[in-house]
């Protein structure tokens, strides 16, 4: 390999001169090879060896093609959170797969939640984005919107002018609430952030229209319904904020809820993740679980089938793919365009444990009981 002078990048042009061809002909010989006869393909190959010449630029050759070949998936979170976190894996499987589907490439954009957050996203070299789910109130989403790109959001916000995929989180939580809370006299509810700040703590039933999150806002609504249908005030319902979705956190909130004067006896979790965290303070409490205290979950993890856990079955790899099939150009399902409900199942087994008894003494840990109400359901919106 000869190289140029001063070490600089040997240009196509010079690799036509080199080879004896044509700058478009050198041009076909990487883009599109098919065009080009092998002797003269070999011949360009070998003066850009000569020459230190790598190839066209990925970024000039999708300025000409005016596609990237990559999806972009914009994250509300530490980039580390879709390797850590079950449920951002599982979504990201199912967006990996469409993608690996089409022949595209996946570029992950994680947001800090400062003021470059919507630069990072408009110098994004994709040709679209998925987003996950974020706050009403979050730039980034703007920003996204003004670029014209393919977009559909995930979970929240739900926008006019953006496709959106997301669960039923409503209706959902109100069939867990229901299980949950069933003879319960001191619920709680363990659940996301409210708002971009992630402030944690525990609150006596927070108004769901303080959360700007809308995943939160919703299924605070969900659990309000059912708390409220049994004709008691929802301010009887304490509500502990994690900042994440950790069980370790959870297990801290937890702690707090089921020690005291007033233990709690019913908690339904936002996440699987948060109801593992419930279950391992209670084991290491000695509060019996389903016997003195309820808990439901959400997603349907292996973990939760591992610990008999009643939870809410839905497919964050199925909405991933969905997501990613939307941003990619996907035509809308059949029907009236607007917000469109799947399908709902449930089963009860052994009934909630009686709790109008005192409140409970400490008992050795016993494996949570299955209890399962599960429902599939997704809502789609497209705008147009």
């Amino acid at each position: 390999m000869t190289g140029t002078a001063g070490g600089r990048r040997a240009t196509m042009a010079e690799v036509a001169r080199e080879a004896g061809v044509s700058v478009m002909t050198v041009s076909y010989a990487y883009g599109r090879p098919d065009r080009v006869s092998a002797d003269t393909r070999a011949r360009v190959r070998e003066a850009a060896e000569r020459l230190g010449y790598p190839g066209p630029h990925p970024g000039a050759r999708s300025l000409r093609r005016g596609r990237t070949g990559n999806l972009g998936v914009v994250l509300g979170e530490h980039l580390t959170y879709a390797f850590d976190d079950p449920q951002a894996a599982r979504f990201l499987a199912g967006v990996a797969q469409v993608c690996a589907d089409h022949g595209m490439g996946l570029t992950l954009v994680p947001m800090t939640g400062g003021p470059g957050d919507a630069n990072r996203v408009a110098e994004a070299a994709v040709d679209g984005f998925v987003v996950w789910t974020t706050a009403d109130d979050d730039p980034v989403i703007d920003a996204i919107a003004a670029l014209g790109l393919p977009a559909v959001v995930h979970g929240g916000p739900l926008r006019d002018d953006l496709p959106f995929v997301a669960a039923d989180d409503r209706a959902a939580a109100e069939t867990a609430g229901r299980e949950a809370f069933s003879g319960a006299h001191r619920p709680a509810v363990l659940g996301f952030p409210l708002d971009r700040t992630r402030a944690t703590g525990v609150f006596p039933g927070i108004d769901p229209a303080a959360a700007t999150f809308r995943v939160t806002r919703q299924r605070l609504h969900g659990f309000r319904d059912a708390w409220t249908a049994t004709g008691k005030p929802w301010e009887q319902v304490r509500v502990a904020v994690c900042s994440t979705n950790n069980a370790r956190e959870a297990d801290a909130l937890a702690t707090g809820l089921l020690t005291g004067p007033d233990p709690c006896d019913a908690i339904a979790a936002m996440s699987d993740e948060l109801a593992l965290g419930v279950l391992r303070a209670a084991a290491r409490l000695g509060v019996d679980v389903p016997g003195d205290l309820a808990v439901t979950g959400w997603d349907d993890t292996e973990a939760a089938a591992a610990a008999e856990l009643t939870t809410i079955a839905q497919s964050l790899r199925d909405q991933g793919a969905r997501c990613a099939r939307v941003a990619l150009g996907a035509p809308p399902r059949p029907g009236t365009p607007g917000l469109l409900t799947g399908g709902w199942s449930g089963a009860a087994r052994p009934a909630a444990p009686d709790r109008a008894r005192p409140a409970p003494t400490p008992s050795p840990p016993a494996t949570p009981v299955a209890r399962s109400c599960r429902s599939c359901g997704e809502v789609e919106r497209r705008s147009g």
